[in-house]
């Protein structure tokens, strides 16, 4: 499973990105999809996840201002990030948790992230 993360890139506070994680290899489906960050000097941490029925999970940093979305015949997962603060600078992965060919689950595919930073 090869996962091609795109749309960071260096925006001003208040602006707005929209990230895109493809999937792309041998799965037969894809259940839970996420986008993560790690900023500078800080650990990982999980920004948002929508399942495969659709249900999203928010931080609490980001609530309100970001939103993830997936298109399934695409095998794709976004984030919408609006009104974007200095601290939302990071590098954002995205991960994938699929189905095999074989109908057994297969978690922790990871992206290889993209640079965010917001200029204040």
């Amino acid at each position: 499973v090869q996962l091609q993360a795109s749309g960071g890139g260096l925006v001003q506070a208040g602006g707005s990105l929209t990230l895109t994680c493809a999937a792309s290899g041998g799965f037969d489906r894809i259940n839970n999809m996420a986008w993560y960050r790690q900023a500078p000097g800080k650990q990982r941490e999980l920004v948002a996840n929508i399942n495969n029925r659709g249900s999203t999970n928010y931080a609490g940093s980001v609530k309100g201002r970001f939103t993830i979305s997936r298109d399934n015949a695409k095998n794709t997962v976004y984030l919408q990030m609006n009104n974007l603060k200095s601290e939302d600078t990071a590098v954002y992965y995205c991960r994938v948790d699929v189905i095999n060919s074989a109908q057994v689950p297969v978690p922790n595919y990871w992206g290889q992230g993209t640079l965010v930073t917001v200029s204040s």
